[in-house]
Order: structure tokens, then sequence, then C-alpha cells
């Protein structure tokens, strides 16, 4: 768990009384932890100053049982009781009198059930976060230490502003470890969010009581080994993650245990959810995956550098070629733009985002009101539209954009325009804001503090869109039937709010939660976190640019061909349009859509 100092004040008033002592609604898991050191700190010193007669006292016992549990660590009796700064007769008996009040889980580490491990329950995170706020108020309402203007030991303890938006906790252990006979098997992939989840496997072990074996790939060889596996009579993986437009594939082929349910039995809550991430992640009505991260792709610009033109930033797509222009320095080397032209599947999606934004999607979707049915498509509706007027003009502007682009950008894809924005090499990129940390964690980029995040720029007849991209968390189909029930519930942990927030303190930058978007201390870390889920609230985000079909992939893949040979100029703009057109109904023709 990240540990970061805030320079936000507390602002306490009123009188120092139980019930109306002025305090936010939440503590983050950063302020919990130092609390715990706080008050720890506070016992030595009292300890070592003050004339007190005393009988034991508990203290101790807990602040080292939640420290553990907020840092991943195994506790034992014996460990705990070791650390209590009692003697051990007397720190077995106040353990026990602590787990009698409920506020100690004792969970089996092997399946013999002689050896356990000690965890702290709801009830007693509950309480001492409840004496965190109260002690953070006491302090400011009685000394003004942590008030707007003093500074001192609030700032350095407690950091939170007050709010009226409740503060994430971090999450609570299982009341009983998962019934597995071995680890729980996860397959991910290589990107930010999920190196975050790597980085706290230690702590999620806790949370789980079993080892977690975790396999991260890239997004190829992903897609690829989910459906190696599906072939197999057994999976060898508890929870895959899966790219948003594979599960229109995944779904059609029974690759996906189906958990509309499983959230059913469970009651897990899905409001909470972005509308569209969970969309992407249902086929005709069924739910095969819960989101982890929601990841759209923008427009990114540097504010400062539009500012020396004395331009505005872009929303159009005129707009964006006339700042491409003005920032193209190729003599100071600066490009004006990056995006995704690689060949293949990268291009394909720069091709269908762009078209999107012309005001037209890919497939000829039925409209429903202002927006285009991505869940329910058939027949015509599955017909490509590579011969309208919106995909000459996307191709165009593609064409356009080479002259203000990098030497090499006919090889970028995701990693590498992020990677040129965020080493200064252009001015502005289309970048997912799953590689945002590039620049906005990393404070030597030049591009930190003054990036701009903006919708795809639009064409005549289109409108602001941020196409959405991400991944959700499912279960193979395959999967072993008495491993369901535990793999359900470590993937509804893995996406719960508190795990969410716990990947953004550890170096991740997206969420598909609303609730983790409000989170006082995740909005202080990125304005990106925000700006994204406006756009969710605001039907900016959407989908249906890249709408998760079972042909998805294979139609993303002929267009990022075929124009890919068009902008190295070896065809026509009329000749790749037609080609691609022609290979994308031979392809929905075989399948039997028309």
């Amino acid at each position: 768990m990240s540990l970061q100092r805030s320079n936000s004040r507390a602002r306490p008033e009123g009188p120092f009384e139980s019930d109306d002592i002025p305090r936010a609604k939440g503590i983050t898991g950063e302020e919990f932890s130092l609390f715990l050191d706080f008050i720890d700190a506070l016992g030595k010193e009292s300890d070592q100053v003050l004339s007190l007669k005393r009988g034991y006292d508990e203290t101790r016992l807990i602040t080292t049982l939640l420290r553990n549990h907020l840092q991943g660590k195994l506790t034992t009796t014996s460990f705990l009781a070791n650390a209590s700064g009692l003697g051990y007769g007397t720190a077995i008996r106040a353990i026990k009198s602590i787990e009698e009040r409920g506020l100690i889980i004792r969970r089996p580490r092997t399946n013999t059930g002689k050896s356990f491990s000690l965890h702290p329950s709801d009830k007693l995170v509950a309480e001492w976060q409840e004496y965190a706020r109260r002690v953070r108020g006491a302090i400011g309402a009685t000394l003004g230490i942590g008030a707007a203007g003093k500074g001192g030991i609030g700032d350095y303890f407690f950091g939170a502003s007050y709010s009226d938006t409740d503060t994430i906790a971090p999450p609570t252990p299982l009341q009983s470890k998962l019934t597995l006979q071995n680890d729980l098997s996860v397959l991910v992939h290589a990107d930010p969010t999920f190196m975050a989840m790597n980085v706290l496997k230690r702590q999620f072990e806790g949370l789980f009581g079993v080892n977690i074996n975790s396999r991260a790939l890239s997004i190829d060889r992903l897609r690829l080994d989910i459906l190696a596996n599906a072939a197999l009579k057994t999976s060898r993986y508890d929870i895959v993650a899966c790219d948003l437009p594979w599960f229109g594939e995944f779904a059609q082929k029974g690759v996906l245990l189906p958990i509309s349910d499983l959230i059913a039995e469970s009651g897990e809550d899905l409001a909470d959810f972005h509308k569209v991430a969970l969309a992407s992640a249902r086929y005709r009505g069924i739910q095969y995956g819960l989101p982890v991260q929601t990841t759209p792709e923008l427009l990114c610009v540097r504010r400062d550098l539009c500012d020396a033109e004395g331009i505005g930033v872009p929303f159009t797509i005129s707009d964006t070629l006339t700042a491409a222009r003005l920032m193209h320095k190729r003599a100071q080397g600066r490009s004006g733009i990056a995006w995704n032209a690689a060949r293949g599947t990268p291009l394909g999606h720069t091709f269908m985002f762009v078209m999107g934004a012309m005001g037209c999607p890919f497939l000829n979707l039925a409209r429903v009101g202002d927006q285009f049915d991505a869940e329910w498509p058939r027949g015509e509706n599955l017909r490509p539209l590579l011969q309208s007027e919106e995909a000459f003009a996307t191709a165009e502007y593609l064409r356009e954009l080479l002259d203000f682009s990098p030497t090499s950008i006919l090889s970028m894809s995701w990693y590498e325009r992020a990677r040129a924005y965020a080493d200064g090499e252009v001015a502005m990129a289309y970048c997912a804001t799953l590689l945002a940390p590039l620049f906005e964690l990393n404070s030597e980029s030049p591009a930190h503090g003054v990036t701009e995040f903006l919708p795809h720029p639009y064409g005549p007849g289109g409108k602001p869109i941020a196409p959405v991209g991400g991944y959700a968390l499912a279960i193979p189909s395959n999967i072993a039937p008495e491993r369901v029930g535990p793999a359900w519930k470590a993937l509804q942990l893995l996406t719960s709010r508190e795990s969410i927030k716990l990947y953004i303190e550890n170096g991740s930058l997206v969420t598909p939660r609303f609730s983790v978007s409000m989170d006082p201390e995740v909005r202080r870390i990125s304005p990106v976190i925000s700006i994204v889920d406006g756009m969710a609230r605001t039907g900016i985000l959407q989908y249906w640019p890249r709408p998760p079909i079972p042909e998805i992939s294979e139609l993303i893949e002929i267009i990022g061909t075929q124009v890919h040979d068009m902008l190295q100029g070896a065809i026509s703009v009329d000749n790749a349009l037609a080609t691609a057109q022609n290979h994308a109904d031979s392809l929905m023709r075989s399948k039997g859509h028309y």
C-alpha cells in the first residue's frame, strides 16, 4: 500500500463532544496505516514518561494485527503474543478475549485444521477506523493542529480534508479462507493495473487465505492462451482477465462461465460499475465478467505547447489537424501527434474509433436514441460500413496525420505512442488512460501536470466520444466444479471498490466504479480519474465504436491491414476500403449473418 503525504488541511470546528466532532465519513488506507504508527508511538512515549498504574493493555496486540493486515503479512497466535509486550500467558488470554468479542477471525492454514492464522474482523476494522476519525477531529478541535494554515502533526498523520464524500477503507479478509486444495490461479494482462495487483499479491493472499499463482501476458498472447486453455478438459486457471471486445467471441465459443446467476445469488450490486464497461462484458443479455478497469482512448494534449502557439486545445478533427501542424517542430525533435498506426490490430482500432467520432459506427448498428445498439446486433446490423462517407473521411484524416507524425508512426502501437508523448517527442497523442501513469505519475516527464485529457476529436456529423477499453475478470467455463464457488468469491473481491482503490494507490490510474472515482484520496492522485468518471456519467464514454461481437478481432485485423497498405502508399483509399469491405463481407457471410 502506498503511503503518500497530502498537502490538504483538515478543517475541524465546534466543541469536542463524542458525536459532535467534525469528521470525514471515511479514512483512507494511507491514513489508517499512519494512524496505527501514531498510536504505537504515543503509547511508547507515555510508558517512558508518565507514572501510570496499568493493567494489561490490548492496544499493541490490535495495532500489530491491523498493521499486518494492511501490509499483507501473516499473523499467527505466537507471533502476536510475542509482539504484544505482555507475558506470553497473559497475551494468549488477551487474544482469546478479543476473539470471543468477535474482533478476530481465526482461519485454518492447512487442511488438517491444526494451524491457524489470525485476521481482523470487519467489526474491528470499523471500530478502529471510527477511532482514527474521531482522534483526527479531536486533535484539530482541541489543539488546532491540522487546521487550515496551521501545518504540523495533523498534516503528517492524517492529511485528508474533511468532505461529504465517503473514503473507501482497505479490503477486509474473507470470513473463511477459499476452499481450494491448491493455489488460486489467475491469468492477467501485463499492464499497470495488473502489475499493481501483483505488487499486492501477498496482501491478497492474506485476504483469501491461499497462495496466488499469477501469470501476466501481452494482449495477443493472453487471448491465444485463454483460447488454448478452453480446449483443455479442465481449466488451468480459476480467473482470467479478458479484453472487453473479446466477450462476444468467448461467449459464443463457450470459453467463459456465465455469471448472471452467481451475481443474483450473491446479491452483487452492479449499479456502481460504469454502465458501458459492464455492458461490454455481457453478450446477448448474459453477464460473463465483472470490470476491473475502464480505460478509454482519449486525446492527450500538451496544454503548455498549445499556449505557446496561441491556440486552444483541439475538439474537432479540423482543430486537431491545425494543432498538429502548428506544434510539429521536427527540427526541435518534436512531432505534432502520435497514434496507433502499426499494421493490423493497432491501426484497425484507430480506424474504428475515429470513424465513430465521425458519427458513424463501423458496423450498421441499429440506432437507439442518440446512440447505437452494440449488444443485440443481428443480420444487416452486422454489415461493415466501409463504403460510407464517414469511412472515406476517416481514411483521409489518417493520411493527413502522417505529415505531422513521427517518422516511425507506421510501426507505433499502444505503448510506443504513450512513451513518445511521455518523453516529449510528440505534442499530442491518442492514448489509452491505462498508460497515463507514464507521464501523470512521472514528475520528470515534460507532459507531467500539463496534459489535457479530451474525448476523440469529432467530424462534421459526429460528437465527442471516448471509446471504452479495459479488462473484466471472468471464470473459464471448464473450471473444475468444486472451484467455481471459491473463484467467484475471489473475483468479487478483486473487482471490489476497496481493491480497485488499492490498485490506484499502487500505480494504476483506471477504475470501472463510480464510488472509487469519488473517493477524495483517489481524486488527488490524478485529474484523469475524475475526467473519465465525468465522461461515464454524461454519456461520452461509449462501447459501440468497437462492439464486442464474435468476429470483432478478425474485422479489426482486416481494416488495419488494408489501411496500412494505403498509408504506405501501396494502394489508394478507394482500393483499400473496397478490398476491406469485400473481405469483411465474405467473413460475415461465412458466419451466416447476412
